[in-house]
């Protein structure tokens, strides 16, 4: 079962920059977006063969996700299950027979960590969902989930040391969502890989100097992990100022 997540930071500017390229060359069996900056009826996007999902933020333009998906899931979940957490379209959740999928779109901390306090939150709310989820049935969590975890997840941790991204507090939460039960499978295959990175600012001519910050996941529940067959980072796609990042499972229902 080949998985994709990609934040596009806007799908229909990603269309025009080589999306439909990558995506039907990957042939993946569920694609899940971030940052898609649309409503549903902003876009025609016909997808013989899958199933699309869409959550929108309530603010045109902003935030949102999407899954398609080859396998009509059993059930569909928007959000993360509390009112607080709904409205800006940041998560997905696919149930299939012996799996949840979900995708999520982190909240950005902002310059001087101006919403650090809002993303705590929902760092707390999110793990405590794919804890539940959890106890049910293995659960495969995608998306950019905004923080650099390691030093060895971005290129310069020194002096980004306590930004956005790369908070103690945020990277605290990382280690607490992975201590609950789940993997990266990216860290999980390559401990030591170095200099490959998910996403990488649009000045200084960045991604030329390959100045990157890997915050885009594949967790998987611990009991998964026996089941990876591969995880990468497609660093040679463009189209956004994120690449996708992709997932090969043993097994699955497609």
């Amino acid at each position: 079962m080949k998985c994709v997540s990609w934040n596009v930071n806007g799908l229909r500017a990603c269309l025009n920059k080589g999306f439909m390229d990558y995506f039907q060359n990957v042939d993946a069996d569920i694609f899940c977006l971030q940052e898609t900056k649309l409503q549903p009826d902003q876009i025609q996007l016909e997808l013989p063969g899958y199933y699309l999902f869409w959550n929108s933020a309530i603010k045109k333009g902003y935030s949102g996700t999407a899954v398609f998906s080859k396998k009509e899931p059993m059930e569909v979940y928007y959000d993360i299950g509390d009112p607080k957490h709904a409205g800006e379209g940041r998560s997905i959740t696919l149930e299939f027979p012996d799996f949840y999928l979900v995708t999520a779109y982190t909240p950005n901390s902002q310059r001087e960590l101006a919403r650090l306090s809002y993303r705590m939150e929902w760092e707390d709310a999110f793990r405590g969902y794919v804890g539940r989820l959890d106890q049910k049935k293995p659960v495969i969590i995608c998306g950019d989930l905004n923080v650099a975890h390691q030093e060895i997840d971005l290129k310069n941790p020194k002096s980004n040391r306590g930004n956005a991204g790369f908070s103690d507090e945020e990277r605290g939460k990382m280690t607490e969502l992975l201590q609950s039960g789940f993997t990266d499978t990216f860290r999980y295959l390559y401990p030591d890989a170095q200099g490959i990175y998910s996403w990488w600012s649009y000045m200084f001519h960045a991604r030329e100097k390959n100045a990157g910050w890997r915050i885009d996941y594949f967790l998987v529940s611990d009991r998964l992990r026996d089941s990876i067959r591969e995880a990468s980072i497609r660093t040679e796609i463009l189209g956004s100022d994120h690449c996708p990042v992709e997932l090969v499972l043993e097994g699955g229902p497609f």
